[in-house]
């Protein structure tokens, strides 16, 4: 099962250069508005426009790391009054759940997508299902997060305890 590992480690450095990628984007927008805001009358329109965009999909390619690192959502209180084999059966089923919710919100997520394509952003001029894609981003990506994790845990090589970042 070293696949799964392979993938989980794929999967996060995409989603962390991607994450990354867009944080750059939204510094630079930040900056801009920040910088003609203090030294002209306005700042241009479109870095409005930007900055909510880049935050949509910080959270699409967020949301998937914050699962693996338990900073999404993380209650473990329960799992820590009980055994060690109750606590694994309790993520298990938790992981199970949230793949579940996951897939379920694809499909909407896709026909909000094309929705998006009959519309444009109005400053930008971009089609709106570049912007609308990062709720179908968000569901999949958790969705492959939770669902490597359940195979991870059946493999026996994912205790399904959060993984914390190594400190550099």
């Amino acid at each position: 099962m070293r696949a799964v590992s392979t993938s989980i480690a794929g999967l996060s450095l995409v989603c962390r250069i991607a994450l990354g990628s867009v944080f750059a984007i939204l510094i630079v927008t930040v900056a801009i508005q920040v910088f003609t805001r203090t030294f002209s009358a306005s700042s241009p329109i479109w870095t409005e426009e930007l900055s909510r965009f880049a935050l949509l999909y910080l959270a699409a390619f967020g949301v998937g790391l914050s699962y693996r690192s338990g900073d999404l959502v993380n209650v473990d209180i329960l799992q820590e009054a009980v055994s060690e084999r109750k606590a694994w059966w309790m993520r298990f089923v938790s992981a199970i759940a949230t793949a579940g919710l996951a897939l379920l919100m694809i499909a909407p997520a896709w026909r909000f997508t094309t929705i998006g394509a009959m519309q444009t952003s109005p400053s930008l001029r971009w089609s709106m299902d570049l912007v609308h894609a990062s709720v179908l981003v968000l569901a999949v990506t958790l969705f492959v997060f939770a669902l490597l994790r359940v195979i991870g845990m059946l493999a026996g090589v994912d205790d399904g305890r959060t993984q914390f970042a190594e400190e550099e």
